[in-house]
Parts: C-alpha cells; structure tokens; sequence
C-alpha cells in the first residue's frame, strides 16, 4: 500500500489536491486532534463538537454566532406556559437533510426528528439507547431524565416538551451541542439494516455543512449543504486537517496550507501579532481548568488532604511557565466572565509549609498518587504534561510521590470516569451556554457522578443549592444561590481551580468574518474567502 504524507497525501486520499484546498471557496482548518465520533450527544469533548454539531447539525435554537444570545434555528417560535413547565415548538417548514451517497431523506425535518433525537438519550428501552456505548453524558449531567416528563408530537411542524418542574436554563441548554437534532429516518434505516453505529460514523443532520470522508489522525471533509435552509454556505468544501502539535499548526498557516488554528503555542503568540499574513484574534475565555481529586478513593475522600494539596500548588509559577502570560489564576469554579461571579472568594494560599503539616495531622506521610495529564491541547490548558510536572515537583517538597499519566484523547476522556482511578486528573470546562448551571451542575452536581463530575463529588448541600437555582427565574435570587455553591465548593475543595485563559486565534488575512466563539467551538458558516 502507498504511503500516505503529510496534509497534501491525505487530502489526495480524499480525492483533493493541495491546488484546490487554496482555492477561494476551500478553507482548512488545522485542527488539534481526532473526534470521538460524529454524533455529539455521546461524547463531551469540544474537539469532537467541532468536528460534528458545529457544521453537520443543528438545534431547535442557538446561540448567534461569536455570542450568548439564543435564537430561532429549526425551531421558528415557541411559547412557554406561565408555569414554567411546558414548552411548545414551531417548527420550521421545508426544512431538509442531507443527500449523500449512503442516505437520501424520503422527507423534510418533522417533528418525528425532534423526538427520536431527545428519546433515544431519555428512555432506557429506546432502540438507540445503548448504541454506540452510549452514556449520554450531558442528558445525565444536566439532570435531563429527571426534568423532562414527556415530549409531544401535536402535529408534524409542533413539538412540546413538558417538565417535572421549572428549569431556568432550559432554553440555553437546548442551544447545546447535546442537543442536536439528527434523522429519525436515518436511524430507522441503519437499525433495519443492523447498522445503527452507523448514525455515529457517517452522519447525517440538516446543517451547512455534509459529511463527505474522514481518515482518523489525517483529515476530515465535509461539503456545503446546497439547500440548507438557511442559505448555502460561502465556503464549499471544508477541510480539517489533524495537525496535533501547535508547532506545526502554526507552520501551516504561514505556509497558507490552513486558513484557521486553535490552540497556539503562547511562545508564539508575539511573533504571530507580528507576522503580516496572519490576524490575531483574542477574547478572554469562558473556561475554567482545573485537578480533580478523585473523591471517592481514600485520602481523597478527606476534605483536609485535598485542602493540603491545594495549598502545595504554586499556581504563579504554572502560569508563568504554561501560560506564559495567557491566562489568570482561578480561584471558583465558574469564570469571571460568567454572570454570578464570586468576586469575595478567598483562594487557598500556596503555603508548602502549612501543606505539609495538614497532610501530617491527617497522618498522611506517605502518599503516593497519579496525576493524569491531557495528551492534547485545550483552550483551558496550552500544556497538561508540563502543568503535571510542576505539580509533580509542588507535591514532592509537601512528601507526596506522584506519578504522572497519559492517555490517547479519547481513552483518557472515558477512564478518567473510573470511580477507581488513583488521584487526580487534569481537565477543564468551557462553557457551552452562558448560565452557572453549565459548570456548576454538569461538573460537580451528583447527577454528574461517573460521567462529567471528575471529582466524583456528591455533597449534598451543593447539590441542593444547585438544584434550587434550576427552578427560579428571578436573576438576583439565582445568583445568591450560585455564590453559596462557589462558598460550599472552596470548603470542600473537590479541584484544585488552576487558571482561566485568554483565547488566541491566528487566521489568515484571506478568511473574512470569522468570530471568536464564546464557548470554545470552530464555526464556518457565514465565513468567507477572499480570492
């Protein structure tokens, strides 16, 4: 078999020449690793979104692009009953999926769509339930099957969802990628056919953007939807290319081979402000990163020996040599960029000393522990492995031996779920709605445990104060309960909060009206190439 090199031998695997991806209607992006797959409700990754909600799918709503403000998307209106706990749906008509050469739609996106998108991630006995390994993590984590009641069709273009109680951010959690909305019809097909895996590898979804070829670890590429009902896309073929080190994401770009990187390297951060070619985007984030102690593992389980090892962090010295001047420390589990923000928190002092003598007083002389750091590069983390060291090396002055770990992306994103792993794993959070609940429920709620709650954390009190918030619209009211979570939660210190960073984006001068997502993603339609 011919060995394949490089971008250019991977796009002439995918029937493109170098020559065409720099024609005007191509853009490449340099992406920083493979997705999980291609249906985003089984997965949590932002790599993954990228590569599936944020150009093959859409939602009832969404978010404006480059902002927090939802909107009509394949739902035109809704009203909501005085109550709080019914939501009804228009539909928009005419509506259609894409054609490709595996699946043609017999029909236009119905209600039947809706259902079969929400069901197959409530009900235990829905076919799609277990498919692909599905856990479903942000339906779980968001407390989905306890809120919802029932959702119904009242006729083909009218949807109704109807709650358990009133939930606050309902409307912003459904603008989420969780809650893309796929083909009934499709799914009947590949579950008849004894394929239904197939859902999650060869997508089908009504958005800008179709899926045409993926090779893992190489390349991605999709081609604009004719009849998106929005309009066809500006750009006709889109490409990711996989471009794991930043370095080399960076090459790229000068060479004019991408259009668009994530995630530079923040050494090159002056050099690329100064190179004529490239504009430097920047928007301060909407994240957090953060260590999560496993807590259901002794000693972590003890409140006293996570304070300890907060207080042996030199978070200072991690922002110099990680962020290297891109990023601020973190002190609550929500960003100063998020509405409800505890400006009075009081962060734990790096203080080895008074670390030692806790650990000591809990009779901890001895701990030896793992700390799991990120094989990729996120917006919330430039580089997990040297974090790790540091923290590694913080840890050794207070007698505590760490080992540091890693896995591939994606095997690292399901072990770290294990109730039984050995200490603490390095992750981080961008918010995917605007609303507290985002990080505060998905991350640290009890539903959250064993999915998308690292920390393993159910403490009660939290949970109920988190819960509450859900029910209340009164803004005020909300955010007094969410302060007392941000309190509850530095008292019980389940993460060590690390930093939150600033988000850097080189384009080229050539893609016109790109903008910054304020939750992290990569979203191409409505850009455009200057020839």
């Amino acid at each position: 078999m011919k060995k394949i090199h490089g971008l250019a031998g991977a796009l002439t695997l995918l029937g493109m020449s170098v020559s065409s991806t720099l024609a005007a209607q191509t853009l490449v992006y340099c992406s920083e690793g493979s997705p999980d797959g291609f249906d985003p409700a089984l997965y949590t990754s932002g790599t993954t979104f990228d590569a599936s909600s944020r150009q093959i799918y859409n939602k009832l709503v969404e978010f404006e692009r480059g902002t927090t403000t939802i909107g009509p998307s394949l739902a035109e209106s809704w009203e909501i009953s005085e109550d709080g706990l019914e939501y009804t749906f228009n539909l928009r008509k005419g509506v259609q999926f894409h054609s490709t050469d595996y699946f043609t739609p017999s029909r236009d996106m119905n209600a039947d769509d809706i259902i079969y998108s929400f069901e197959r991630q409530r009900l235990e006995d829905h076919p799609y339930y277990a498919v692909s390994g599905g856990t479903w993590e942000y339906f779980g984590g968001m407390s989905m099957p306890d809120l919802i009641a029932s959702i119904e069709k009242i006729d083909d273009n009218t949807v109704k969802f109807v709650l358990n109680r009133p939930e606050a951010p309902m409307m912003a959690n459904l603008g989420m990628d969780f809650a893309s909305i796929m083909s009934a019809e499709y799914g009947d097909k590949m579950m008849e056919a004894g394929t239904p895996e197939m859902v999650n590898q060869q997508p089908i979804g009504t958005g800008p953007f179709k899926y045409v070829a993926y090779q893992k670890d190489a390349v991605i590429r999709y081609a604009s939807h004719a009849d998106y009902w929005a309009g066809e896309a500006a750009i006709k073929n889109l490409v990711f290319a996989i471009t794991p080190d930043a370095s080399v994401r960076y090459q790229r770009v000068l060479a004019g081979e991408c259009h668009v990187m994530p995630y530079p390297n923040p050494a090159d951060l002056e050099q690329m402000a100064a190179e004529e070619s490239i504009t430097l985007m920047e928007q301060e984030g909407l994240n957090v990163g953060y260590l999560a102690y496993n807590t259901q593992v002794p000693p972590f389980d003890n409140v006293n020996v996570r304070k300890a090892l907060n207080m042996a962090i030199n978070k200072q010295a991690i922002l110099d040599a990680v962020f290297q001047g891109s990023g601020k420390i973190a002190k609550n589990p929500i960003p100063p960029t998020i509405w409800s923000y505890d400006e009075t928190t009081v962060d734990d002092p790096y203080d080895p000393e008074a670390a030692k003598a806790m650990l000591e007083a809990e009779g901890i002389t001895d701990l030896k522990m793992e700390i799991w750091a990120m094989p990729v590069q996120r917006p919330y983390n430039p580089n997990a492995r040297r974090m790790a060291e540091l923290m590694q090396e913080d840890f050794k002055q207070v007698g505590v031996e760490v080992e540091v770990v890693s896995h591939e992306w994606g095997e690292y994103l399901k072990l770290s779920k294990n109730l039984d792993r050995k200490g603490a794993v390095l992750l981080g959070w961008t918010g995917d709605n605007g609303d507290p609940d985002n990080f505060l429920a998905v991350l640290l709620g009890c539903d959250g445990v064993e999915k998308s709650n690292r920390a393993q954390w159910c403490h009660q009190p939290f949970n109920d104060v988190i819960q509450k918030a859900k029910t209340v619209s009164d803004p005020a009211e909300r955010t007094a309960l969410y302060k007392d979570a941000q309190r509850i939660f530095k008292e019980q210190a389940p993460w060590a909060t690390i930093a939150h960073s600033v988000v850097y984006k080189p384009v080229r001068n050539e893609v016109k009206d790109f903008k910054i997502d304020p939750f992290g993603g990569h979203i191409f339609y409505g850009v455009s190439l200057e020839k």
